[in-house]
C-alpha cells in the first residue's frame, strides 16, 4: 500500500478522490454519505487495525473526505474546481457533531489524538468523556436554578428528569451569565453503553446586561426578537425601535423531549467564568 500521507497533509495531485474514499456517487445524498462515512471510519479503526499501521491514514483520510462532503459550500467548491477550489493545507476539518451522536462523537476525540486539525465546538477530553459515561452529574429538579463556576474548555453535567406531563406541555431549559461570559449550553443523548452523545448546542448572545442560551423543547414554534436596537434609539422613537426588531425576529431551534432523564451541560468557553443561573422549568400555554 503507498505510504503517502492521507487527508489535508498530501498535495493536491496525492489526494484521493472524496467519492472515491467513501464508495458514492457525486449525487449521493447527505445520508448516504453520512451512513458510508460511519462504515468506514469503523472499518478503519486504530483500535480494531492495531496491527495495521495505514488504519490510523486510512481513518484520516476517511474523515477528511467526509469534511468536505458534508459541507454543502466545500462539497460545491470541490465538484467545480477539485483540491485547487480549497484551501486543503490550512483547512481543518469542520464536522457538525449535533447531527452525527455518540459514535461519531468517539471518532472526534479520536482524530484530535491521531492529531488530525479538526475543529469541534466543544474540547475532545469533555466529548470523551462524556462518551465513555465518566462525567459527574448532578441531579436537578425541574423548576429549580442552580449557580456555579466553569473553568475554560470544561463542562458540568446535569440530570433532570421529566415527567410524561412536564414532556407534553413542553420544556425551556436557560443558562445566563451575569459576567457576560461566553459559554454554550449542551444536550447529550444516553445511549445503551451508558454514554453520552453530543445532540444539541447552543451558543450564548448578549441579552440585556447578561449573556444567555436557551433550549426549547416544546411543540409550537417560539421566536427570538432582535436585542441590538439600542436604548437611545427606543427612546426617541419607541414604535419605529419595536418594528425595527420585529423585522429581526428569528425562530428558535425547537426540539421535543420524552419522559426520562435527561442531560443538559454548561461549557465554558473562556477563562474561568461563572454562570448565575440554569434553570429548567416547564411550559404552559397560559404562562407565555
Amino acid at each position: 500500500m503507498s505510504s503517502k500521507k492521507a487527508g489535508g497533509s498530501s498535495s493536491p495531485a496525492t489526494r484521493r478522490d472524496p467519492y472515491e474514499v467513501l464508495s458514492v456517487s457525486r449525487t449521493a445524498s447527505d445520508q448516504e454519505i453520512k451512513s458510508s462515512y460511519r462504515k468506514l471510519a469503523l472499518k478503519y479503526h486504530p483500535d480494531k487495525n492495531a496491527n495495521n499501521p495505514d488504519a490510523s491514514e486510512l481513518f484520516k483520510e476517511v474523515a477528511y473526505s467526509y469534511s468536505i462532503l458534508s459541507d454543502p459550500e466545500k462539497r460545491r467548491q470541490y465538484d467545480n474546481a477539485g483540491f485547487e477550489a480549497l484551501d486543503a493545507d490550512g483547512m481543518d476539518m469542520e464536522i457538525d457533531l449535533s447531527n452525527l451522536g455518540t459514535v461519531n462523537t468517539m471518532f472526534a476525540a479520536l482524530f484530535s489524538k491521531l492529531g488530525v486539525p479538526i475543529k469541534t465546538s466543544v474540547s475532545a477530553n469533555v466529548l470523551e468523556e462524556a462518551m465513555n459515561g465518566t462525567v459527574t452529574v448532578r441531579p436537578l429538579p425541574i423548576g429549580t436554578s442552580v449557580s456555579g463556576k466553569v473553568e475554560k474548555q470544561c463542562a458540568h453535567f446535569f440530570g433532570v428528569t421529566i415527567s410524561e406531563q412536564q414532556a407534553e406541555s413542553g420544556v425551556v431549559v436557560r443558562v445566563t451569565s451575569a459576567a457576560q461570559s461566553k459559554f454554550k449550553l449542551l444536550y447529550f443523548e444516553q445511549d445503551s453503553s451508558g454514554g453520552y452523545g453530543l445532540a444539541l448546542q447552543e451558543e450564548s448572545e448578549k441579552t440585556g446586561k447578561v449573556t444567555s442560551a436557551g433550549m426549547y423543547f416544546l411543540h409550537f414554534q417560539v421566536y427570538r426578537m432582535d436585542s441590538t436596537i439600542n436604548a437611545l434609539a427606543v427612546a426617541k422613537d419607541p414604535e419605529s425601535a419595536f418594528f425595527k426588531r420585529l423585522e429581526g425576529l428569528q425562530p428558535c431551534e425547537v426540539s421535543e423531549l420524552k419522559a426520562g432523564t435527561h442531560i443538559f451541560a454548561v461549557y465554558g468557553n473562556e477563562s474561568l467564568f461563572s454562570f448565575t443561573g440554569l434553570s429548567l422549568r416547564p411550559v404552559s400555554l397560559t404562562g407565555l
